[in-house]
């Protein structure tokens, strides 16, 4: 595998399509806060990890907490389950606690598990699917040469934000609606640190400068 200071964390993808800033509060600076959102996830993945390896559907056997990785990206992480169908089909199932989101993250995460998967096994994954909790219904995404870039291209931009250790600014426009549900607003401040914030418009009523220095 890749250096481990080069490997990138598959949950990592996941926050950095959901928002750079809070990819890079909680994997470069240590960050993290929990809210409602993010206890209910984590109950739900508790539950699936403690599951057994039987499935109801025949011939079907399912591995939890499966540990993944990809020397070719240099990314790892884990899934939260794989069907090992009896036709050979590899299939990976992600479990969210909520329903259907409208944010294309969790299809991001779920791809670059399969990738993973397609390393590790040899064999073509086509197609996963996310558990929502919520309304406990599949939803199929396949793994079309579009989403498939859009992983790599996350790796890349992780690795590259990371290393350059600069941390991006808050989600602007109409994007900034995430920033209602984020657990780390409170640290990340986004009102008082993005572009037309409170912070700036302070800083004017401090400073003129236009003014002359004497």
């Amino acid at each position: 595998m890749s250096d481990l200071a080069e490997v990138i964390p598959l949950s990592a993808l996941n926050q950095y399509a959901y928002c750079p800033r809070r990819c890079y509060l909680i994997h470069a600076e240590g960050e993290f806060q929990d809210n409602i959102h993010t206890v209910r996830g984590t109950l739900e993945h508790e539950r699936v990890d403690q599951q057994n390896g039987e499935s109801k559907a025949a011939g079907v056997r399912l591995e939890y907490a499966l540990p993944v990785w990809s020397d070719v990206l240099g990314i790892s992480g884990r899934c939260d389950a794989v069907e090992f169908r009896p036709d050979g089909e590899i299939f990976p199932v992600e479990h969210k606690h909520g329903k259907r989101k409208q944010w294309s993250n969790d299809d991001l995460q779920l791809a670059a598990q399969a990738m993973c998967l397609e390393e590790m096994t040899g064999k073509d994954i086509p197609r996963g699917a996310i558990f929502h909790q919520q309304s406990r219904r599949r939803r199929e995404v396949i793994f079309d040469d579009a989403l498939r870039l859009a992983v790599k291209t996350a790796v890349e931009e992780v690795r590259a934000m990371l290393s350059r250790g600069v941390c991006p600014s808050p989600l602007g426009g109409s994007e900034a609606r995430r920033c209602g549900e984020c657990s780390l607003r409170g640290i990340c401040e986004p009102e008082l640190v993005g572009s037309g914030g409170e912070l700036e418009q302070i800083a004017l009523t401090l400073f003129d400068p236009k003014e002359e220095v004497l």
